[in-house]
């Protein structure tokens, strides 16, 4: 990892095609090194959570490059690296454990972090994970005590509780989530730890009871919508 640090660190300071360009052979390096990892993670996942079972470091990682096109930000690099390693992969819908690599974050939102669970999630979908929160809400709370470290996140929510869900529930700050996952900010000791692989497996594994629950909701919707 230390060569990915500072590599995105350097991108940081030098986001420009040119500058990228000429240390083009050197992000290929990084990106192979981080593919290599990714895959690691996944076979590692997929022993206490066969649903990612098959996947590849393709189907759980993102392009460089960022999509300008609607962002007042016209940098050309994301200066962060993510694996997003979920059920039928990134593009799926469902729920997954999220390896997030930002050395330079300039956001409070986002750093080096782990997490796991569902964002920009469809209304649909949303309203199913919502009643889950409704009709397990101890099982959700356990969950989340279970995933020792891990935090659930409440950056992006509704001032009020949704239309259609009772205001004086006990769960009333879950119901108005949009995102619903789980987050835990990393060092960046812990990135360059030689047990590194060994390590967020374990913080991971914690997680998997909680994403059990959210896939669950999100099948349903899915079956609901067939």
């Amino acid at each position: 990892m230390e060569q990915l640090i500072d590599f995105l660190r350097r991108l940081h300071d030098n986001n420009d095609r040119e500058w990228f360009d000429a240390h083009r052979a050197e992000w290929l390096h990084v990106k192979g090194e981080f593919a290599a990892f990714t895959e690691q993670l996944i076979a590692g996942i997929a022993a206490f959570d066969p649903t990612v079972r098959g996947l590849r470091a393709q189907d759980c990682t993102y392009r460089i490059a960022r999509d300008t096109r609607f962002s007042p930000d016209k940098s050309p690099y994301k200066t962060y690296v993510g694996a997003y390693i979920a059920p039928k992969g990134k593009k799926s819908g469902f729920a997954g454990y999220y390896f997030h690599v930002e050395p330079c974050a300039d956001s409070l939102v986002w750093c080096n972090m782990l997490s796991a669970g569902a964002v920009c999630i469809e209304p649909v979908v949303l309203r199913s994970i919502r009643e889950e929160i409704l009709d397990n809400g101890p099982e959700i709370e356990a969950a989340i005590k279970h995933a020792k470290g891990f935090r659930l996140c409440s950056h992006n929510k509704l001032k009020r509780v949704p239309t259609g869900f009772p205001s004086d529930s006990p769960y009333a700050e879950m119901l108005k989530l949009k995102d619903f996952y789980l987050e835990k900010p990393i060092t960046e000791e812990f990135l360059l730890a030689p047990d590194l692989v060994e390590r967020t497996l374990e913080e991971f594994r914690r997680t998997q009871p909680f994403l059990a629950i959210v896939n669950r909701a999100i099948q349903f919707a899915y079956d609901e919508m067939s």
